[in-house]
C-alpha cells in the first residue's frame, strides 16, 4: 500500500520534543522502513515554509531530499477543483491544498495519512482512503495503563 502522507504527520515526526512520542510519529518511522511514503510538491513546501534558522531548513530540506515527489498532472488540478466543489455543495469547505492532496491520492491509488480532521468529512463525498493504524496503546492498552495502587480503607 503507498501512502501520502500529510503535512500534520510530518510535522509531528519532526518536532524536537524527543520526550513526547506521538503514535503517528512512530507509525511515519514503519511506513518509511517499508518504503511505502510518498509525498507531493506542496507538501514539502509547507513543511519547509516558515523555518527560519538556514542550518534547520538545509538539514530538513536533505531529509526530506529522500522522498521523491510523486509528479502532479494539469488532470490532478481538475480532480481537485471537482472535489473541492462536491464537498462545497454539501457545506463543507477545505484548502485547496487539501483537495490536491485528496485529488493525488485517488489518481496514485495512496491512502491518505493524517490528523487533519477535515479529511474525514472530505471521505463522506470524495472517494479517498484514510490510512489507518492502531497505536501500540490501541493494541495492548494494558501496558501502557498506569497503575493505580489500591487503597486501604
Amino acid at each position: 500500500m503507498r501512502v501520502l502522507v500529510d503535512t500534520s504527520v510530518w510535522s509531528l515526526a519532526l518536532r524536537r520534543e524527543a520526550q513526547v512520542r506521538h503514535p503517528e510519529a512512530e507509525e511515519l518511522k514503519n511506513l518509511i522502513a517499508a518504503r511505502a511514503v510518498e509525498i507531493i510538491g506542496p507538501i514539502r513546501q509547507e513543511l519547509l515554509s516558515g523555518v527560519r534558522d538556514q542550518t534547520q531548513f538545509v538539514r530538513l530540506e536533505s531529509s526530506l531530499a529522500a522522498f521523491p515527489d510523486l509528479s502532479l498532472v494539469t488532470a490532478d488540478y481538475v480532480l481537485a477543483a471537482k472535489f473541492f466543489n462536491a464537498c462545497r455543495a454539501k457545506g463543507i469547505q477545505g484548502s485547496n491544498t487539501d483537495f490536491l492532496i485528496c485529488a493525488v491520492a485517488v489518481r496514485s491509488d495512496s491512502a491518505i495519512f493524517t490528523t487533519d480532521l477535515d479529511f474525514g468529512q472530505y471521505k463522506k463525498c470524495l472517494p479517498i482512503k484514510l490510512y489507518e493504524f492502531k497505536s501500540h496503546a490501541e493494541q495492548s492498552p494494558a501496558r501502557y495503563r498506569r497503575s493505580v495502587p489500591k487503597r486501604n480503607h
